[in-house]
């Protein structure tokens, strides 16, 4: 896979940690312990909607899943650009989806500039997964 935003095309993980996350628990992605659109864990409804990960559903969270989910990683510039959003915007939802599990932070100097590299954990990936197949469940209006 590509890397967004990194002219050197380096690869790998040089902190040597996955950033796996989550809580384990029900309710949600599979998983995480993230609630599902019903406000609490469990008792959803059986429309697909009750399938959604609150976590991902916000637009800006949404979006960065999405620009992730093609790469292997991108530069933090790079995917604020893409997405449209200001620095501030975008620090406060990596950080939600972070604390999710959902996406690992590499900080590293490129020379003397300070970088920060944004990729999808594996957990991060499956939540992403089944988020688009609910959605298109939704679309296609399949229950």
């Amino acid at each position: 896979m590509s890397h967004a935003g990194d002219p050197g095309g380096t690869t790998g993980d040089p902190g040597g940690t996955n950033g796996t996350g989550g809580t384990g628990g029900t309710g949600g992605a599979a998983g995480t312990g993230h609630t599902n659109g019903t406000g609490s864990a469990g008792g959803a409804g059986s429309h697909p909607r009750h399938e959604l990960d609150d976590v991902i559903h916000a637009p800006v969270r949404l979006s960065v899943m999405a620009a992730l989910a093609v790469t292997d990683r991108a530069e933090f510039r790079f995917l604020r650009d893409t997405i449209e959003v200001s620095d501030s915007l975008l620090s406060k939802h990596v950080i939600t989806l972070e604390e999710a599990g959902y996406v690992r932070v590499e900080k590293a100097f490129v020379g003397k500039r300070p970088r920060t590299w944004l990729a999808l954990t594996d957990e991060g990936r499956r939540a992403f997964h089944d988020y688009v197949s609910v959605l298109r469940r939704l679309t296609d209006g399949s229950p």
